[in-house]
């Protein structure tokens, strides 16, 4: 028979084949008049095994001789239940066990199934964090258990039969809504009125938002109180009665469908409950909650909760460090170019290749708010328009938006942001607003890129149905061109018609598009620019600084 060979892996005592030299000896004791020197070529570590089992009761050897004894804890001890085994701490020994139990499951098949069930019930120990809550059931109403406050019934103050009761109902309305687009599709044609369908269910609409009552009573003012003391931030706010049916339904529509995202995200591996999902960062003065998963080095992502320096983005573990760095950051603004002030509004431009660091920090900044990112590190081909507020202690981040130093396709930005802490308060508009007035300098007529953020293509709609109205307003001719509109406002004639579509103001007639002018909405835009009055929320083209970059 051929002399055996040590595994090249082996350590220098024996230890990593001990259990291997055992069974070597007890494979070969019937080719020992053969080759007697297979039986003589044991570890150290064998050979006292051997020893201690010559010494043996015969039981103990038995029990020796299965290798069923069950696994040590760090102590030293044997574990008393399953749950003792620390099999969820990915350390180098724990997978040097697991690659151990699975190569001695060829010889002692009773070993595999054993580790196999501590998985089982390291998974089934997996609980949702709301108190009280058993994880069962999901707020889609598709799964039967759950692992995050985000599909907890119980946190929405649900019952899992309630949401498969909902989920039902849902499906059944989205059976109904493609059926009556399908017969909208077929019977469609050319002017963009709304079909009878769509007239019968707006008037359903604004008929269940004039029900609803104006305020609360003061008993389920009371009911309302009474819950948040009773569980605090551990369940979500009862939400009856705030708001119209309708909207509340929406809501809740919107809360499954987000669910449902995450949940396909955990299934598909990209997001792990309790690791590599920053939920909070601590930036100046705010402490923020997050939205998205961003690709921070893992390190810092298991955290769970992320120190940001508001002025060099720098991202740090803990406030005692971001405490110590806040008292040496030199850094009161963000690097670049000042190209535009007025009042306490500034806006920076930073080169990509020229201050790499920060840009790259600033785009895994916002990637913790924006969904379709997916520019991190490669920022040298972009400049970036920083928006800042400042005050006596520096320039605090408003916002930013990114755009291509040579862009085929005339993109104006590519990525746009506004700061959590300053959204709902016209900051949005005016980066908007200041990356037209950069193509109207540059002479082009400039579009966003694709695909938008949800809030981004609110926030272009909405600026780009007051461009429009306030150019209506001010025209004084009989023919509205869609060229002169573009070559004024610097919006893109796509841009253009999809916005006179949705307001109903382009009707094809006689083999021509015509633009009608609506009073009406015109007057209504008026009314809510004179009701808002002047602030400074705008921008002001005389502040602006700036000569486009040639050959960057």
């Amino acid at each position: 028979m051929p002399r055996r060979k040590r595994n090249a892996g082996s350590s220098s005592d024996g230890t990593a084949d001990s259990d291997d030299s055992a069974d070597h000896e007890k494979t070969d004791s019937s080719h020992s008049d053969v080759n007697p020197r297979t039986n003589t070529r044991l570890t150290r570590a064998s050979l006292r095994l051997s020893q201690s089992s010559q010494d043996a009761p015969p039981d103990v050897k038995q029990a020796a001789e299965r290798d069923e004894s069950p696994p040590r804890t760090p102590t030293g001890n044997a574990p008393s239940s399953e749950s003792d085994i620390d099999i969820s701490s990915p350390n180098a020994s724990h997978d040097e066990s697991l690659a151990k139990d699975q190569k001695d499951s060829g010889s002692d098949p009773s070993h595999r199934p054993k580790r196999r069930r501590f998985h089982e019930s390291y998974n089934f120990n997996m609980k949702c964090p709301t108190p009280g809550c058993n994880s069962l059931g999901h707020l889609t109403g598709k799964h039967e258990r759950h692992f995050s406050i985000s599909g907890c019934p119980l946190y929405h103050n649900l019952s899992a039969d309630e949401c498969k009761v909902k989920a039902a109902d849902r499906e059944k309305q989205e059976e109904e809504r493609s059926q009556g687009q399908n017969e909208d599709n077929r019977h469609a044609t050319r002017h963009q009125a709304p079909t009878p369908r769509q007239v019968r269910y707006k008037e359903k609409v604004m008929e269940m938002r004039k029900r609803r009552d104006c305020g609360l009573s003061k008993e389920q003012k009371e009911k309302y109180m009474e819950h948040r003391q009773t569980h605090g931030t551990t369940r979500e706010p009862l939400l009856e009665n705030i708001t119209s049916e309708y909207d509340l339904e929406l809501f809740r529509k919107a809360q499954a469908r987000a669910s449902e995202d995450l949940e396909k995200l955990r299934l598909q591996g990209q997001i792990t409950e309790g690791s590599n999902m920053i939920k909070t960062i601590l930036f100046g003065r705010y402490e923020l909650d997050t939205w998205y998963h961003s690709p921070y080095p893992e390190e810092y992502a298991r955290l769970g909760r992320l120190y940001v320096c508001e002025f060099c983005l720098k991202y740090m573990k803990s406030q005692t460090i971001l405490r110590r760095h806040m008292a040496k950051c030199v850094w009161k603004h963000p690097p670049g170019d000042e190209v535009y002030r007025k009042g306490a509004i500034s806006v920076f431009e930073v080169d990509g290749k020229k201050n790499k660091i920060y840009c790259q920090n600033l785009c895994l900044l916002a990637k913790l708010f924006l969904d379709h990112k997916t520019l991190y590190y490669d920022v040298e081909p972009f400049l970036f328009y920083v928006m800042t507020e400042a005050d006596n202690t520096g320039c605090h981040l408003v916002g930013y938006f990114s755009k291509e130093k040579n862009s085929f396709l005339n993109y104006n930005v590519s990525c746009i942001l506004t700061m959590p802490q300053y959204m709902r308060q016209g900051y949005g508009k005016m980066l908007i607003d200041f990356s037209y007035l950069l193509s109207k300098v540059e002479e082009k007529v400039g579009s966003p890129e694709r695909p938008l953020s949800d809030l981004g293509l609110i926030s272009y709609r909405s600026y780009w149905k007051e461009v429009l109205l306030r150019y209506m307003y001010n025209f004084q001719g009989k023919e509205i061109s869609i060229k002169e509109i573009s070559q004024e406002t610097a919006v893109n004639p796509v841009d253009i018609v999809s916005t006179l579509q949705s307001l109903q103001m382009l009707k094809y007639w006689k083999g021509k598009h015509l633009v009608l002018k609506r009073q009406d909405l015109i007057d209504e835009w008026k009314a809510k620019e004179t009701k808002r009055g002047t602030n400074n929320k705008t921008i002001d083209p005389s502040s602006l600084k700036w000569t486009p970059p040639k050959g960057t």
